[in-house]
């Protein structure tokens, strides 16, 4: 039985915290893990970055709620979910998460969750499994699935090469340069040929 993992964030939903970042003016709030490939390095320096300027969460969430999915991102989840089953693998937050999921139709994510204090400032990060898309492939396929799986950054790099098919979705051109050997995917239409493909 044939399972597919999806990234969410540059996949299906804009990336949160750059959204988050071009509403503060805070532009270090940008890098993400296609720039980062070390996730803790990446959320230590974000963390420190909303502690400075004192952000809550309440404010990250506000921009979140303005966020849509990606064009064409509703219509392509409904079609894949539709011949497979979906999971979508995420270093997001729970707490970060639910309003897009709501528009998406609610898909099974698995991802981390946050530790925040009384003040609605974010303490800390609680991730659910250290290398939990890595292990949730693996896991699947010890479960007797064939996963094919997506994504578009250094922090799917794990689950991509654990996966029994993989393809890159309109990655940054050195990640495509760095690992050649995989396929990519520019648009929702060429990721579902590919999906359909690989599973036939």
């Amino acid at each position: 039985m044939q399972i597919v993992c999806l990234d969410l964030e540059g996949v299906l939903v804009p990336e949160i915290w750059i959204a988050f970042a071009e509403k503060t003016g805070v532009d270090g709030l940008r890098r993400t893990t296609r720039d980062e490939p070390d996730y803790q390095v990446l959320m230590d320096y974000r963390l420190r970055i909303l502690d400075e300027h004192s952000f809550t969460l309440s404010q990250i969430q506000e921009v979140i709620y303005s966020l849509d999915p990606l064009p064409g991102a509703e219509e392509f989840l409904a079609e894949l979910r539709g011949q497979y089953e979906v999971i979508l693998l995420s270093d997001t937050f729970r707490e970060f998460a639910s309003p897009l999921m709501r528009k998406l139709s609610h898909p099974t994510l698995f991802c981390h969750e946050l530790q925040v204090a009384s003040n609605d400032r974010i303490e800390s990060v609680r991730l659910r499994l250290s290398d939990h898309k890595r292990k949730t492939v693996q896991y699947l396929q010890k479960l007797n699935f064939e996963v094919v799986a997506s994504g578009d950054s250094y922090n799917d790099l794990g689950m991509l090469k654990a996966a029994d098919r993989c393809i890159l979705f309109d990655p940054p051109e050195s990640l495509a340069a760095e690992y050649s050997d995989m396929a990519v995917a520019r648009d929702y239409g060429q990721l579902l040929s590919f999906i359909t493909t690989l599973s036939s």
